[in-house]
């Protein structure tokens, strides 16, 4: 049995495997520094234009047309839509049409190319409900290394994985009911993503620079959608994934607010959503043997005994590693604090055989795999499938792998996973971005105690507000039960509120597939700005 990362939907990787040294991704950039004069430029960059794309397709039988000033490429019998950007020479996205899943909604699928090697696989599917009055949702699962089909397969997509894999059903509590939704697979390695020579991205900020230049393509070719309100949410990893992507995109846009004709698109960010994440490690670290040994589904009989005791030893030690993480952000500190933190804090509750992702239940590694949920066996197999790769535009010669190791331990390898990404969010937060924190009360992995005390710690205009306010009780408005429980501060109980915390019970690391109904109320209040607490 592997240990299990810390708020990591992967094995953690073998201690052994972290004295590897790190290889660097270097990305050949062929045209980068050519410069002809001004009144050839416009030629000029056609021809570099057509020249990278050479490059990138040239290995592969491929043919190329314009139609309705739209340019197409057929390669490998597939069908795409090529969409550029002037302000990104190094990306291009091939789009494609499928019809899977949910075949009553539109849909789009395909690649965001960059440069000559990388390929991310984006799968987009329009709402139920109202799609061009909809507003726009990225979801984005974690691993590291893991793909986000695990969201759409699995948690909150138009469809279920079923019948070992053999099969999808529908699902009515998606969450593209009332948001247009896009599940990316990042970085590259990451499920149908790939690069061309195997390397991938390493660290949660240069990926978030991959991801904002998709959305940019994306809204260029999809312009409909840039008008509406952009939520990026995120699970498990993509904790520390989404402040870092939802900083580029904050960033970018003040850029944008001081040219007087950008070229580019302002994604209208209006929050970010984090699910059972990891963002703040020395808080949350810190909350382990709270959760475990007094928790709501404790796993040891006594709070006072050995178990629990030896725990609490091992949190002073954890979070001297984590704060030298936190002061000298260098692979060199971080990367220890991985190591004991994870080897003397988590590795204890997996070894108990409870499953670490909803302690209510038992990990038979055996039946249900690494990750012990049988499911995710299962979207392998529904992804391998040749048509269901061909009709979303992905080479039948790319095998799908829910979760890649090899990524999970090069984001290890950098102590990526060790960085403090909460203090990311406080700017955006100031400027009006709303933030959603939620997590199952069953989860050991991204505990609840711990998501709300680094909410709490936030250093924000809300921080006072946030420390008073009581946690009122989550009622649906379908079945009139209590779900959770909802902290909130901003909007003076007239909207969602600006810094939310949402315990959900009854849930794990997964809240969308124990809670689904839960977990449709709670996002179809929160994209409209409508109070969660009853």
């Amino acid at each position: 049995m592997k240990p299990s990362s810390f708020c990591w939907l992967l094995p953690l990787i073998s201690i052994s495997a972290l004295a590897s040294p790190a290889e660097q991704v270097v990305l050949g950039d062929v045209f980068k520094n050519v410069r002809l004069p001004t009144k050839f430029e416009s030629t000029a960059n056609k021809f570099l234009s057509d020249a990278k794309k050479a490059i990138l397709f040239g290995k592969e039988n491929m043919q190329k047309w314009y139609h309705d000033g739209r340019e197409f490429i057929k390669q490998n019998d597939m069908l795409y839509e090529l969409v550029s950007h002037p302000d990104f020479d190094q990306h291009q996205l091939r789009v494609t049409e499928p019809s899977l899943c949910d075949p009553d909604v539109k849909q789009y699928s395909g690649y965001l190319d960059i440069a000559e090697d990388k390929h991310l696989f984006f799968w987009f599917f329009e709402a139920r409900n109202s799609p061009k009055d909809a507003p726009l949702l990225l979801w984005l699962n974690g691993g590291p290394g893991c793909s986000s089909s695990t969201g759409l397969l699995f948690e909150l997509g138009p469809c279920r994985v079923s019948g070992d894999g053999k099969n999808t059903t529908y699902n009515s509590h998606s969450w593209n009911a009332d948001a247009n939704i896009i599940f990316l697979d990042q970085p590259v390695e990451v499920g149908y993503s790939y690069a061309e020579n195997g390397n991938t991205v390493n660290t949660s900020p240069v990926a978030g620079k991959d991801v904002y230049a998709f959305l940019e393509l994306f809204l260029n070719r999809f312009p409909e959608y840039s008008s509406q309100p952009f939520h990026l949410a995120a699970e498990s990893y993509g904790g520390t994934y989404a402040p870092n992507i939802a900083k580029v995109i904050f960033e970018q846009n003040k850029q944008l607010a001081l040219t007087s004709a950008p070229k580019r698109k302002h994604i209208n960010l209006a929050s970010v959503i984090l699910a059972n994440g990891i963002t703040n490690p020395y808080i949350q670290y810190g909350s382990i043997a709270d959760y475990v040994c007094d928790g709501p589904y404790p796993i040891y009989d006594d709070p006072e005994g050995p178990q629990c005791e030896a725990l609490r030893g091992k949190i002073p030690t954890c979070q001297r590693l984590i704060q030298s993480c936190y002061s000298f952000d260098s692979k060199f500190t971080c990367v220890p604090a991985i190591m004991y933190c994870n080897s003397q804090l988590m590795a204890p509750v997996i070894q108990t055989g409870v499953n670490p992702y909803d302690v209510r239940k038992k990990c038979d590694r055996a039946k249900d795999g690494d990750l012990c949920y049988k499911q995710m066996q299962w979207i392998d197999v529904w992804m391998n499938q040749p048509e269901n790769k061909v009709a979303l535009g992905v080479n039948p010669d790319i095998t799908f792998q829910s979760c890649n190791m090899e990524v999970n331990q090069a984001f290890a390898l950098q102590g990526d996973g060790m960085h403090n990404s909460a203090i990311l969010l406080p700017d955006l937060i100031e400027a009006g971005v709303r933030l959603l924190v939620y997590a199952g009360n069953a989860d050991a992995m991204c505990n609840y105690i711990g998501n709300e005390r680094w909410v709490e710690d936030l250093d924000t205009s809300f921080k006072g507000e946030f420390a008073t306010a009581k946690s009122n009780p989550w009622i649906t408005k379908s079945s009139g039960r209590q779900v959770g429980e909802v902290r909130s501060a901003g909007g003076k109980g007239f909207t969602a509120g600006n810094v939310t915390f949402v315990n959900v019970y009854g849930a794990g690391h997964m809240v969308p597939y124990d809670q689904p109904e839960a977990a449709f109320d709670m996002i179809t209040r929160w994209l409209n700005n409508s109070p969660l607490s009853n």
